[in-house]
């Protein structure tokens, strides 16, 4: 019996393929053109224009290499209206043979016309003879790789939408009117014709393009659907607060009272809880409005009802921040609270993981540490994951399997102080319940955010004086901890020393990422104590922050925060009675981008208007990262300019799963094929 030959090692253009997810025939037929190039006509040589790109056809006349600041190949080519030079700066000797005198070729590329005529450098050359026909359709130029090149990949999605089932999947009469079939568009914008818009195709204005958008914002709405559906269908524990249980006597125990905001959304969150289905719900609200006090208050039901709740942050100074303000809040009405981070080393930490697995803290407060396999859990009713958007799916999904031996599911609270603008929460966040907490605790100070050049810095540093002779405290942020040649910034020790010797007699504390979690602890207590007036730090202030006393934040470098990061540290001020400003130094030139950001926080501290602001800034899928799976979710449709399309898109989803579940099924795979497993966490 002979063995099976070996698979054939795969190109580096397959792989590269591969890699841009180019796999299935449909995945070639939706790789869509970045833009075209027209070889349908030919210009004359006398009718080029300066930095446009064209195509001419003529004989060369003579072509040779130079020997001037460097070799270059020299070619001049002639038709009946004049002369082009083709200047070429790497070449090699088989092009030379390729462009010999007497050949006719056919170049396209930018021209440019100076004092010596007219050339192009570096054009596509093609030989060709009298009878060559011209291509009939616009040359599509796709998104590719250094691996991959275009003629390989033209080829390969030619194929792939030969190939391709693109019959129709959706009952006659839903596809909103105007709009060709599917097939008609996919064909229409690889080969347009001659005549089509060019600025139409660029903006994505064509009906082709809506068709487009349309399939996949309904595949979208689809996969959210139906992953909404599928939960509805797993059991969680039903957790409901006793009258005059655990919920009440941390009301009753609370130095504050919550906001009519605060209440509304526990209240959703309690009769979420009380379902028999795993709640799935985004809880919402700007830096500081008290969301802290809403997960305590949702782990209070669950206690209540003998079951535990593990609270998860991305840093673990914030999951210090929440230990111990529920510490504050719980430990004095009985409850025995965990703490479960990658730093709890030892027997200290076999200590938690044995009040986890038996249940004696009815509270777990950690890092990414509490999704590991180690860590067992007696019954996890409620996971509350802060700051979602930094945890991937699977980390996510990780912790939903944590009562998987049950055969039951723990409910779920996420929690993010950056505001989904609503077009995003009903795209990518369609399957959740979202709760907004919408206004601020009373006695919060307003911020006033300044805007300086660096040439201003020794004037910042004359106001810190001040602050802190008022008893103020201060933050000062840096982008790095080191030197880095790549980018030339101040870093965090170097700005330390200098603020240390700029201010005698002031205690200047440094934290940085690469401290070690006890000296990171402990310069926290420092400033938190009023120890210590000025403290220099690096982005890992940047969310869980609480010094009410501290009024001034200094962001250095500000052109190269993202606006999201900007909003979250400017919230680390204002906490408390005293006014509060931010300052943002930036180094000039601005860029476009920069100038937006800054502006922006210039002119509002509403975390929703900066939500919206970031998403015109962005674009929905560097603002959502992707619903943090790596992976774009929404490639042609834009939300802002395409509601109309999405409201009609889900509109008719539901409809589509309930009267047609083959053709939602299909739709859902032709678009999506296992991205749609990215919704379901």
């Amino acid at each position: 019996m002979t063995e099976p030959a070996p698979p054939k090692p795969k190109s580096a253009p397959q792989k590269a393929m591969e890699k841009l997810g180019l796999v299935r025939d449909i995945d070639l037929a939706l790789h869509l053109p970045l833009r075209y190039e027209d070889e349908t006509r030919i210009t004359p040589i006398a009718a080029l224009h300066d930095n446009e790109p064209a195509q001419v056809e003529g004989v060369v006349v003579d072509c040779q290499v130079e020997l001037r600041s460097r070799r270059q190949l020299l070619v001049r080519l002639k038709d009946e209206s004049g002369t082009l030079l083709l200047r070429f700066l790497h070449f090699y000797p088989s092009q030379q043979k390729q462009m010999a005198a007497a050949t006719r070729l056919r170049v396209r590329g930018e021209a440019r016309i100076g004092f010596f005529g007219r050339e192009m450098v570096h054009p596509v050359v093609k030989v060709v003879d009298d009878d060559t026909p011209l291509a009939q359709a616009l040359t599509p130029v796709y998104p590719t790789s250094a691996q991959l090149p275009q003629a390989y990949l033209r080829k390969a999605v030619a194929a792939g939408l030969a190939r391709a089932d693109l019959r129709e999947i959706l009952p006659a009469g839903v596809v909103p009117r105007g709009l060709p079939s599917l097939k008609e568009a996919l064909h229409y914008l690889h080969h347009p014709p001659p005549s089509a818009s060019q600025d139409a195709l660029h903006e994505h204005r064509h009906p082709a393009w809506e068709r487009l958008k349309f399939e996949e914002l309904l595949a979208q709405q689809l996969s959210q659907l139906q992953a909404q559906r599928e939960r509805a269908l797993l059991v969680a524990p039903a957790l409901r607060a006793r009258p005059g249980g655990l919920h009440e006597k941390l009301l009753a125990a609370l130095p504050f009272q919550l906001t009519a905001a605060q209440q509304r959304v526990s209240e959703e969150i309690a009769q979420d809880l009380a379902r028999a289905q795993p709640t799935h719900r985004l809880l919402q609200g700007d830096v500081g409005s008290g969301k802290t006090v809403v997960a305590a208050l949702a782990a209070a039901v669950a206690i209540d009802a003998g079951w535990q709740c593990a609270l998860m942050a991305p840093t673990e100074i914030l999951a210090e921040q929440h230990f111990r303000k529920l510490i504050g809040w719980l430990e004095p009405l009985g409850l025995k609270v965990a703490w479960i981070t990658g730093s709890v080393k030892g027997k200290a930490r076999q200590k938690m993981l044995d009040a986890a697995a038996s249940g004696e803290a009815q509270l777990v407060v950690g890092t990414h540490a509490v999704i590991e396999d180690k860590v067992k859990f007696a019954k996890l009713g409620l996971a509350v994951i802060d700051e979602q958007h930094r945890f991937g799916v699977a980390q996510r999904l990780a912790l939903r399997n944590k009562l998987k031996a049950m055969d039951l599911e723990p409910h779920l609270l996420m929690m993010s102080a950056t505001p989904i603008p609503r077009t995003l929460a009903m795209t990518y966040f369609a399957d959740l319940d979202v709760s907004t907490i919408d206004e601020l605790p009373p006695g919060r100070s307003p911020i006033v955010t300044k805007v300086f050049t660096e040439s201003k810095r020794d004037d910042v540093i004359a106001k810190i004086r001040g602050a802190v002779a008022d008893g103020a405290q201060v933050y000062w942020v840096c982008p790095l901890v080191e030197e880095s040649e790549a980018v030339d910034l101040r870093n965090a020790t170097e700005t330390h020393a200098e603020l240390s010797a700029a201010l005698p007699g002031v205690q200047v504390g440094l934290l940085h990422g690469r401290m070690s979690p006890a000296d990171k602890a402990a310069v926290m207590a420092q400033f938190s104590s009023g120890a210590m007036s000025l403290l220099v730090a690096t982005t890992v202030i940047e969310v869980g922050v609480d010094v009410p006393n501290a009024s001034l934040m200094v962001i250095e470098h500000a052109e190269r925060f993202g606006l999201a990061q900007l909003h979250q540290l400017r919230g680390r001020v204002g906490r408390g009675a005293k006014a509060s400003v931010c300052v943002l130094i930036y180094t000039p030139p601005l860029s476009d981008t920069g100038k937006s950001r800054l502006k922006a926080m210039a002119e509002t501290t509403d975390g929703f208007e900066i939500a919206r602001r970031d998403l015109d800034i962005r674009g929905p899928g560097e603002f959502m990262g992707a619903r943090q799976s790596g992976a774009e979710l929404l490639r042609f449709a834009d939300l802002q300019e395409d509601a109309p399309l999405l409201v009609a898109a889900r509109a008719l989803a539901p409809r589509l799963l309930d009267q047609h579940p083959e053709a939602a099924r299909r739709q859902v795979a032709r678009w999506l094929g296992t991205k749609a497993e990215f919704l379901k966490a």
